[in-house]
């Protein structure tokens, strides 16, 4: 099985003024003269980690990270205005330009996918690649099937009873509209313990075995607020998509090599989302990681993912 590459460090990193109001963190690592990648984060808000960079080879890879608009270490922290899918899309060709690349493989995971995909679509010739895992489509039920009493609620009723537990009116509440107000509002207490809540549900479903160091890792005070906030803004918005957007647009990137690898018990983002992209994209490789949930670092999932990485070296 494949194991993560050697920890590293950047060589380079800098905020770059994306707009009049937001600052994104961009940080590059491995070798300035390899392959150019670039790494997309879930959440929304979920910001990189240092094993982010791990997936591919530094001797191989020039390896780029950002932090997207309002988490991480993008300023202003856990800022709302002005974040929508397309201003997203925007950044990541501002960093692009900035770096003076031509071309670059992309690698997404979960909400990753959904920002790689709509980015693809929108500048096809500036992808050599897609590497993508545990694909989120951004569509009202892929939010509902896990934030909205949907099927996730009933594989972890357990979990999400505690969920609901932090919600003033419980089950009344049991809705993204309702955990959006919350966090939005005024009682700035009460909105903490509410995007607790939510982080630490949704990363309990993440991984097939129960992984209390994978939550508590992924659920610190600074990323739950973050992550919480930023999901439910975009998630009542419909991912500030199209109805559909994505499939229906698949044609657009239809020349761009795909590989697509998805747990077979991915709880957060059910496994037909990576099979109805696969049947739109007839050359895309559709991996299943068998025994493995949503989790990048689960180990069948981590070893697709590096062999998904090394593949991507011979198609420069």
């Amino acid at each position: 099985m494949n194991e993560f590459y050697p920890e590293i460090e950047p060589y380079n990193h800098f905020l770059i003024n994306v707009d009049s109001l937001h600052q994104i963190y961009v940080e590059e690592c491995g070798n300035p003269d390899g392959q150019a990648v670039l790494f997309i984060h879930g959440g929304p808000g979920g910001g990189c980690s240092k094993n982010d960079r791990r997936f591919f080879d530094p001797e191989k890879y020039r390896i780029i990270l950002f932090d997207q608009r309002g988490c991480g270490r993008s300023l202003p922290h856990g800022c709302l205005d002005n974040n929508e899918t397309g201003f997203l899309v925007s950044d990541i060709e501002q960093i692009r330009e900035k770096l003076g690349i031509e071309q670059w493989h992309i690698f997404g995971g979960s909400w990753g996918t959904t920002l790689a995909l709509v980015y693809a679509q929108a500048h096809p010739k500036k992808v050599k690649s897609l590497v993508l895992r545990g694909i989120f489509l951004g569509r009202p039920q892929d939010t509902d099937w896990a934030f909205s009493g949907g099927g996730a609620t009933r594989i972890y009723p357990d979990f999400w009873q505690e969920y609901l537990d932090v919600l003033p009116h419980g089950k009344e509440q049991a809705s993204v509209q309702a955990a959006y107000d919350i966090m939005v509002g005024d009682d700035k207490a009460l909105a903490f313990r509410v995007a607790k809540a939510w982080s630490i549900w949704e990363i309990r479903c993440c991984t097939l075995i129960p992984n209390q160091d994978f939550v508590d890792a992924a659920t610190s005070d600074e990323q739950a607020w973050t992550m919480a906030r930023h999901e439910a803004h975009f998630m009542i918005n419909n991912c500030f998509l199209s109805e559909n957007q994505i499939l229906a647009n698949t044609d657009k990137i239809k020349a761009i090599p795909v590989t697509i690898v998805h747990g077979r018990f991915d709880i957060v983002c059910p496994f037909d989302n990576a099979w109805q992209l696969h049947q739109k994209l007839p050359n895309s490789t559709l991996i299943t990681s068998e025994a493995s949930g949503h989790a990048s670092i689960e180990t069948n999932t981590k070893h697709h993912l590096i062999e998904a990485t090394k593949a991507m070296l011979l198609l420069d």
